[in-house]
């Protein structure tokens, strides 16, 4: 059992005050975005559609994690004092709906940018989500709210803050600690599976996240102003579609075994193609490869989005013999 005093406040600046919990939010959304930054590179994607990706998501999450709280946990005063949802200062955030949120502001990104597809990107910022999540439990920790419950065990935690004198679960940690690993799994997934089936990492991060999140509940006290009358409380039940979706998902997604077209997919193809060229005599072919091959999977990936037709990869040996044609049947790992 230890004791927990933590002020929640981080330091203050003449009249401004900055709680940890903003702190912990606000730096995980900024470490994300850094994140993104190096995972487009690396994919050679458009570094310049990240900040208006940033900014769907992040809308998205404290809009549907505002309306999930106030709708779900505390329907009764939110519907009767309508404009306190728009009081976020007030505290009062749910991660189901920022999840909802989050899933509605990036299709709408998706739809309105037309470069992309929704699950190549969607795996991606899974991973810096799975990081986001962990700083926010934290910061509730520092908060000392979304309190476990009581405990006789040599781990809890007495939230002297509170005026408490006797030890809770550290609920809080609890589920900061899976998500940590959580996203450690996604980090892993993302540098050592070269051929990734789109959608997979998503359904991966929700699978783990409200797992983890089910079987937590029951040592954190209820969150809603209501009881269910069962066995299962407000977060559970809510987790449940969650999980049986992300199952769905990872089926789903897994037997269509549509792979990522990576950049270390693309290197490896430019050089073979390079050396090929450099023992023909044509260096010159070599220079222009990566631009060709880059531009090809643009183009069907574009006519595959508007004509559903599955698109003929051309191959390194079309491009360094322009009267070829033979159709490269080695190539289908290239397809975005």
């Amino acid at each position: 059992m230890w004791v927990w005093d933590g002020d929640p406040i981080a330091f203050t600046i003449g009249a401004i005050s900055m709680r940890w919990y903003g702190l912990l939010f606000a730096g995980g959304f900024v470490l994300g975005y850094g994140m993104m930054i190096a995972m487009f590179k690396r994919a050679r994607y458009d570094t310049n559609d990240l900040d208006k990706l940033l900014l769907y998501v992040f809308l998205g999450t404290l809009i549907g994690a505002r309306l999930g709280h106030c709708l779900i946990y505390e329907p009764g005063f939110y519907l009767s004092h309508p404009l306190e949802i728009l009081m976020v200062w007030h505290g009062g955030l749910a991660s189901h709906g920022g999840t909802v949120g989050v899933i509605l502001a990036f299709a709408i990104f998706i739809y309105r940018s037309h470069k992309y597809k929704f699950f190549e990107i969607a795996d991606l910022i899974s991973i810096p989500i799975a990081l986001v999540c962990t700083f926010i439990r934290i910061g509730n920790f520092m908060n000392s709210e979304i309190l476990g419950k009581p405990t006789l065990g040599y781990f809890g935690v007495v939230f002297a803050r509170l005026g408490e004198t006797y030890p809770r679960y550290p609920a809080q940690l609890f589920e900061a600690a899976a998500y940590f690993i959580t996203f450690l799994i996604l980090a892993i997934l993302y540098f050592t599976w070269k051929k990734q089936r789109q959608g997979v990492m998503l359904a991966v991060l929700l699978l783990c996240i409200y797992t983890s999140r089910f079987f937590i509940e029951p040592f954190k006290e209820e969150q809603a102003d209501y009881s269910t009358e069962m066995w299962l409380n407000v977060g559970q039940l809510l987790s449940i579609p969650f999980i049986i979706g992300s199952l769905l998902l990872l089926i789903w997604r897994w037997r269509r075994n549509d792979t990522v077209c990576g950049y270390e997919l693309l290197q490896a193809k430019v050089a073979a193609t390079g050396a090929h060229a450099a023992a023909h005599g044509k260096e010159h072919v070599a220079a222009n490869v990566e631009a060709n091959v880059r531009a090809n999977l643009e183009a069907h990936a574009d006519a595959k989005r508007k004509t559903s037709v599955k698109p003929k990869i051309v191959s390194a040996s079309d491009t360094t013999n322009p009267d070829s044609s033979a159709t490269d049947s080695q190539d289908t790992s290239f397809q975005k």
